[in-house]
Order: C-alpha cells, then sequence, then structure tokens
C-alpha cells in the first residue's frame, strides 16, 4: 500500500470505528429504560398502563426522522445529521433527569424517538453507499453490544449510585461526546458527497431525488413492507417467547429464561459470522437461505416434538434471522434503484420501526383471543409472507434486467 492509500484508509477506518460506537450508543437507551422503569413509576408516580404513552411518542419521532433522513442527508448530508441527532438524544436523556413530571418525560420521547431515527437511518445509509456488507453486518451487529451495556450501566446507577437518573447522565453525556465527534470529522464524512468523477463513481448519498418521486415507486413500497414484516417477526419473537414457554409449556422460568437468552446470544452471534462470509455469499442467496432457515425454526416451535425442541427452534431462529436485516439495507439498491436506495432506506427504517410495534401487538390480540399457542403459527406465516415478498421484488428485478433495451 503506497502513501496516498495508506492517508485515505486511515480516515475511512476512522469513520468505521465512529460508526460502531454510534450504533453502541444508539443501543443503550433502548437497554437503560427497561430496568430503569420500575423506579421512574415509583418517581413520577405513574400505573403501568401510562407506560405506552412513551412508546407512543418516541415511535412517532422515530418514523418521522428516519422516514425523512433522505431529504435531511441530501440538504445537511450525513455528518451534520448525526451529529445533530446524537446531541438531540443526549439531550433528551439528560433532560429526562431533570422534568417534574411523567408528561415531560413523555413529551422528550419525542425527541428521543427524533434523534434515534435519524442515527439508524443515517448510518444505514452512509454505510451502504460506502462500505461492504461485511461491515454492515457488524455494524448491526454493535448494537447488541450496546443494549447489553445499558441494562449494566442501570444497574451500577441503581445499586451503587442509588438513583436511575446517574444511568441516564452517563449515557447522555456519552452521547453529547459522540456528537461532538461527528462535529469535528464532518469533513471526513462528507468525503465522496461531491460530484462523481470517473475516480470516485457516483454513490447513493450523491442523488438528490426528490422523496415524492420515490413514493411512486410500487417497488419502494414493497421493500417497505419487507422491513415491517421482517421487524415484526424478530421483535414478536423476543417479546413472546418466554410467556410462551413459562405459561403455556410449563418451561420452569430459569430454563425459559435460559432459552430466550439464547435467542439474542444467537442472534449477535449470527451477525457477528455474518459479516465473515458475506464476501462469499450473494445477498440475495444470503436473505433467502436466512428465512427459509427462520422459518423451518418456526414450524419446530409450531410442532413442539419435545421439550428440548423449543430450545433448538429458538436458537435456530436467532441464528438464521440475524444478517438478513443488515443484508436488506445493503441491498437496497438492487430492489430499488440507486437513484431511490437513499429515500428508500429512511423509509425502511421507518417501516421496520412500525412493524416493531404493531406486529408483536396483534400477536398480542391473537393470543389473548385464542391462546398463546397462536405466536409460532404467527411467527410461520410471518416467515411465508417475507419468502413470498423477497421472491416477487427479486424475480421482478430479474425480469426487468432481461429486458431488451
Amino acid at each position: 500500500m503506497n502513501i496516498a492509500n495508506r492517508i485515505k484508509a486511515q480516515p475511512r477506518l476512522g469513520l468505521i470505528i465512529l460508526a460502531y460506537i454510534a450504533f453502541i450508543s444508539l443501543g443503550m437507551p433502548d437497554g437503560l429504560f427497561g430496568v430503569a422503569l420500575p423506579s421512574i413509576r415509583t418517581s413520577f408516580s405513574v400505573p403501568l398502563n401510562a407506560v405506552g404513552a412513551i412508546f407512543i411518542a418516541s415511535t412517532a419521532g422515530y418514523m418521522f426522522s428516519s422516514f425523512n433522513s433522505g431529504f435531511f442527508i441530501s440538504r445537511l448530508g450525513v455528518g451534520r445529521v448525526l451529529a445533530i441527532s446524537c446531541a438531540l438524544t443526549g439531550s433528551v436523556l439528560i433532560g429526562d433527569t431533570l422534568v417534574p413530571n411523567w408528561g415531560s418525560m413523555v413529551a422528550l420521547g419525542l425527541g428521543a424517538g427524533l434523534g434515534a431515527g435519524a442515527i439508524d437511518a443515517g448510518l444505514n445509509t452512509y454505510v451502504a453507499a460506502h462500505f461492504g456488507e461485511g461491515l454492515m453486518q457488524w455494524l448491526h451487529a454493535s448494537y447488541g453490544i450496546g443494549v447489553t451495556l445499558g441494562p449494566l450501566i442501570m444497574t451500577f446507577a441503581l445499586t451503587s449510585l442509588n438513583s436511575w437518573r446517574a444511568g441516564y447522565r452517563i449515557v447522555g453525556i456519552f452521547q453529547l461526546l459522540l456528537a461532538t465527534g461527528f462535529a469535528l470529522t464532518l469533513s471526513m464524512w462528507n468525503q465522496g458527497e461531491t460530484s462523481p468523477t470517473a475516480e470516485q463513481p457516483q454513490r447513493l448519498t450523491d442523488y438528490k431525488t426528490p422523496m415524492s418521486e420515490t413514493l411512486r415507486q410500487p417497488r419502494v413500497w414493497l421493500s417497505v413492507l419487507l422491513f415491517l414484516f421482517y421487524t415484526g417477526a424478530e421483535v414478536t419473537l423476543g417479546t413472546w417467547v418466554y410467556t410462551l414457554l413459562t405459561e403455556s409449556r410449563g418451561v420452569d422460568p430459569t430454563a425459559a429464561g435460559f432459552w430466550t437468552g439464547s435467542y439474542w446470544a444467537m442472534f449477535t452471534v449470527g451477525r457477528v459470522l455474518a459479516g465473515l462470509y458475506t464476501r462469499h455469499v450473494r445477498a440475495n442467496t444470503l436473505v433467502r437461505g436466512s428465512l427459509i432457515a427462520a422459518l423451518c425454526g418456526a414450524l419446530l416451535l409450531l410442532w413442539n416434538p419435545a421439550p428440548v425442541a423449543n430450545l433448538i427452534a429458538v436458537a435456530v431462529c436467532g441464528f438464521a434471522i440475524a444478517p438478513i436485516f443488515p443484508a436488506l439495507v445493503s441491498g437496497t439498491s438492487q430492489r430499488v434503484g440507486e437513484r431511490f436506495a437513499a429515500n428508500t432506506i429512511g423509509m425502511q427504517i421507518a417501516g421496520g420501526g412500525l412493524g416493531g410495534a404493531i406486529v408483536p401487538s396483534l400477536a398480542g390480540v391473537l393470543a389473548r383471543q385464542f391462546s398463546l399457542e397462536v405466536i409460532p403459527l404467527w411467527l410461520v406465516g410471518l416467515f411465508v409472507t417475507l419468502l413470498t415478498v423477497f421472491q416477487a421484488l427479486s424475480r421482478q428485478k430479474t425480469e426487468k434486467s432481461v429486458l431488451p433495451s
């Protein structure tokens, strides 16, 4: 490697590390809230059913910013969007520790969602435009690190500092430091965002396609549906498997907790390993194979021939679905075309946020109406739907590519 290439590679490596740290920070607040919730409810004297308001507020903000991330990036650039979003998220976390009542915390939840959605969609767009699929897989694996660190930080705050607010302030300060990091590296993030040349081909973030034009593309909406159903399936299994095992199948709570943990453990392992073998496997082949394997795991969970089958089924599903989301993000331009990819990635992230909210909720409604055993059947239906939509998009793209010009 000559000196010029070494100089070029150093900022590239720095941006990769910063992107991974940002995704770790994206997962931290998600891990904080669950552990802090009992203390938060006590502080503000609110009942359990009031908690839904903060989820609604944060989901609304998340969907708005991620859906419109293509517009924001085209106007401000990726670096500024990330710097502003991290500053907003950090300010909200610290603000949560200062507000006098629950209503104010719910209002701040909207800001938290706005920041998180822009960070999520912005980083996904940037990595899809500038790096390979292996790095995309590791980017999403780093989110799992953040989700793991969040509860540990909050547990330390509650046990050693006797305050849930201390945990929020620690992560809030970390977010503000990260925003400073993005602000100081704006010139590095903007590299490659200028007009393309023979040596520098046009990237996804170089297109300034109007959102109105993107919204008229049927393939864009089918691609959004993929993310809605996929995220819905991922969250449904993670949310309901413990309840299914303990309340419907009589599994010991300790064992059920271990088996549920195996889902997230295999999920993280799957993404780490996927970063190694994606160079040797085509994205469409990886997604198709993963969906088929996940369907087999869901069918085994539905069949339930023996208690140990639950563990195998949950682990198989976790490992199988791990690479799907990053691979779908990386393959966006192949499904919808490069002109629409930047806008579509943001729409897909928004669709995933919506799916993560409504699909598990519908599963809960069905479980209450019939029984918890409807959960595996619901998962089977989701994976069959995902395979159908993905095959339709792949087939249409293939047919379009062979049409005479």
